[in-house]
């Protein structure tokens, strides 16, 4: 089986720093011991709030990180700007609502098509490699093909905070995801909600190329230190790819 990218969100490192203010701790220090411990890819979402990652993270992480850094922003004409002065290596489109905790759930693309289809053909005029945040539903692949995104990124939630027969249901609508991305061409990433307990079923999927993981490793590196959460996530996928 193909080896399994490990993107890791440093997101909420940035939410700790901004509790009290100052600069301690640093997202973009995050981010290089990240790549130390094995993450093939640092992703970062710039808020509209900017309750946690800032402008400035984003402009030093794209300088100072020696992996590809991962843009998530919402279809606004400012995160726009944004990316293309940044010019990240992928920006992911992603929902936002401004009351929410965390993305609920994946961009339609079926009913916005004629707009995202501007953001993706701006940004990949720029050379940045555009996905599109989705809940694992065929027709929602299907409009991000027709809208000339490369890659999607499948929703795991509803499979991650299901159990047991639910979530097999879960498992196989991700599954049958995959399959149309490979039918379309499209590259298949994956991620929300995963953690020690549930990605192998995912990573397991041999049509899913990259997984994103953030809140969980963060958190776990409370107890058991940022490097050491992302080697043994790292090992539990490479684990399920057969490496």
């Amino acid at each position: 089986m193909n080896y399994l990218r490990l993107g890791v969100n440093i997101d909420h490192v940035a939410t700790i720093r901004n509790a009290r203010g100052g600069v301690h701790p640093d997202p973009v220090l995050a981010a290089k011991l990240a790549v130390e411990s094995g993450a093939d890819g640092i992703t970062a979402h710039l808020r509209e709030d900017r309750r946690h990652i800032s402008d400035k993270d984003i402009a030093r992480l794209k300088k100072e990180i020696s992996v590809p850094l991962n843009l998530e922003m919402a279809a606004t004409d400012e995160m726009l700007a944004t990316a293309l002065k940044t010019r990240p290596d992928y920006a992911c489109i992603v929902p936002e609502k401004r009351n929410e905790v965390t993305t609920e759930g994946g961009i339609d693309v079926v009913r916005g098509k004629k707009k995202l289809a501007k953001f993706v053909e701006k940004l990949q005029a720029k050379n940045i490699k555009v996905s599109l945040f989705i809940d694992p539903v065929p027709a929602q692949v299907k409009a991000s093909a027709e809208i000339g995104a490369g890659i999607v990124e499948l929703h795991t939630g509803s499979y991650c905070n299901t159990r047991g027969t639910a979530q097999k249901k879960e498992l196989a609508r991700i599954m049958k995801a995959t399959e149309i991305c490979d039918e379309l061409g499209l590259e298949c990433h994956a991620g929300h909600g995963l953690t020690f307990d549930n990605v192998a079923e995912i990573a397991a999927i041999p049509n899913i190329v990259e997984l994103n993981i953030g809140h969980f490793l963060i958190g776990e590196a409370i107890f058991i230190g940022l490097k050491d959460a992302i080697m043994k996530m790292r090992a539990i996928i490479d684990e399920a790819r057969g490496e």
